[in-house]
This record gives C-alpha cells, sequence and structure tokens, in this order.
C-alpha cells in the first residue's frame, strides 16, 4: 500500500449536509444485498456481547467492524462488489488493528464511566433475576423498572452514545484510510466535526425526516408481530431488514461526509480501480 500525502480537513458547505444522505442512499442501492449481508453478519457478531467476557472483546472489536463497514461503502463507490470478508478487514490488518481496538477499549471505559457516574448507587440496582429477564428481551421486566432508574439508564446509555459517537465519527476512517495514528485521529475528527457544524446540522435534519417514518413503520410492524405465528416471524424479519437499512444509511453518510471532507482520495485508492465523484452519485 503506497502512503499518499495525508489531508487536512475541509470546511464543506451546509447544504452538502444534505447531499451527504442522497450519496448514502446511491450507494446502498448500488449493492443493497450484499451491504444487507455485511450488516447482518455485525448484527449477529454483536449478539455475542451477552455471552460473558467474550462480549467485552465484541465491544472493543466494534471499531473494527464499523471500518470495515465502510471498506464495503468505499468499495462499491469505486464500482467494486463487497463481501462479507470486508468485516473482518481492518481487525485482521496489523498496522490497523491494534489501534481500532484500542479506540474500542476507550469506547468501552467510557460507557462504563457514564453509568457508574449517571446511575444510583449500587444499593438501588435492580436484582438479578430482573436483569436477566431484560436481557433475555422479557417487555414485561422493563415494565416493572423503577421509572426514576429507567429515565436515567436511558440518559447514561444516550451520553455514552453521544460521547463515543462523537470520538469515534471520524476516528475509525482515518484510521484506517489514512492509517492515523490513535491520538491524531480523535484531535483531527473531532476537529472536523467543529469546523463543519453546519453540514452536520443539516445531515442530522435530514436524517431525523427519514427516520421519523421508519420509527411509524417500525411502529406499525410491532403492532402486526403481536399476531403471533408465521406471521409474527415474517413481520419481524421486516422489521429487522428496515432497521438495518437504516443503520447502513448512517455508514454511508459516514463515508461520504468522510471522503469529501478529508479529500476525494484515500490512501487505499489503487490505479487500478480509480474512483470519481460521479461514482458517489451514479
Amino acid at each position: 500500500m503506497d502512503r499518499s500525502p495525508l489531508k487536512k480537513p475541509i470546511k464543506a458547505p451546509a447544504s452538502h449536509g444534505m447531499a451527504w444522505l442522497v450519496q448514502s442512499l446511491a450507494l446502498l442501492r448500488a449493492q443493497t444485498g450484499r451491504l444487507l449481508l455485511i450488516a447482518l453478519l455485525m448484527q449477529l457478531l454483536l449478539g455475542l456481547t451477552q455471552v460473558p467476557l467474550l462480549g467485552i472483546l465484541v465491544v472493543i472489536a466494534v471499531p473494527g467492524l464499523g471500518a470495515g463497514i465502510l471498506e464495503a461503502f468505499h468499495l462499491t463507490g469505486q464500482g467494486g462488489r463487497p463481501v462479507p470478508s470486508l468485516l473482518f478487514k481492518p481487525l485482521s490488518s496489523r498496522q490497523h488493528n491494534g489501534r481500532l481496538l484500542a479506540l474500542g477499549a476507550l469506547i468501552f471505559a467510557i460507557g462504563v464511566l457514564s453509568i457508574s457516574v449517571l446511575l444510583p448507587s449500587s444499593g438501588e440496582l435492580m436484582d438479578e433475576d430482573l436483569m436477566t429477564r431484560i436481557q433475555q428481551g422479557d417487555m414485561d421486566a422493563i415494565a416493572k423498572l423503577d421509572p426514576n432508574y429507567l429515565s436515567r439508564l436511558v440518559l447514561a446509555f444516550m451520553v455514552g452514545v453521544a460521547i463515543s459517537g462523537t470520538l469515534s465519527y471520524f476516528t475509525i476512517p482515518l484510521i484506517w484510510f489514512q492509517e492515523r495514528k490513535l491520538g491524531a485521529a480523535v484531535a483531527e475528527g473531532l476537529r472536523a466535526l467543529i469546523v463543519n457544524w453546519k453540514p452536520f446540522l443539516v445531515l442530522s435534519l435530514g436524517l431525523a425526516a427519514v427516520f421519523l417514518p421508519v420509527a411509524i413503520v417500525t411502529g406499525i410492524l410491532l403492532e402486526l408481530a403481536g399476531a403471533g405465528g408465521l406471521v409474527s416471524f415474517f413481520v419481524m424479519g421486516l422489521i429487522m431488514i428496515l432497521l438495518l437499512l437504516f443503520q447502513l444509511m448512517l455508514f454511508g453518510t459516514q463515508y461520504c461526509a468522510f471522503r469529501e471532507i478529508f479529500s476525494q482520495e484515500t490512501n487505499k485508492e489503487s490505479q487500478d480501480n480509480p474512483s470519481d465523484d460521479s461514482q458517489l452519485v451514479a
């Protein structure tokens, strides 16, 4: 792999936030089936988070898996056909996996810190039986939670996701595509987010507009799933596909934003497979 000069982030116009959303949808449309398969594989791996010890390793590996999905969008943008093995490509790269795993450990620490700071003291936590039922997907168990505890749990989760998401948004592609070290990638990524707050505000509004009908349709499908039987199984499958598509759209906007802000070229461009802007909106 040839190292190209590192690019400084540019300041994109506010209107480009919506352009990233449109470009993401175009990329998703180009390879819907293959991208869905990769996203489904990632979700199956995330299901292992319920396994003691192994679950922690999976959480730490999430940035590496995220880089794999970004690589799939990168290949799609070049006119290629992504394969499921791309999901593990960053984690199998000795040059990158240490930095990505370190980022995962940082995000995990932030999550633990958020919970320890915002949740009640250990004497007020829920009993183990109730926690086990919730982990098994028992919705009635959630209804038995103390409202104050539940609100603080949601707050802790949102704070952890917001902080870790902000830290990792550009850090992951900077490590993977431009081979930055972790500290430099975090600093440069945060700087790029601050400089480009206007297009990201527009992007957030666009994503909210897309999420609203997704949430409505999901709610309707959940009502239908209550019928049970084969219909319930089919409906839950549709819900999973719908949510995976929305998740892929988020990854797509992340890739498109990075691609523009940190220049159209990355270290992974090859002379045999050139890419240009037109491929993103084809």
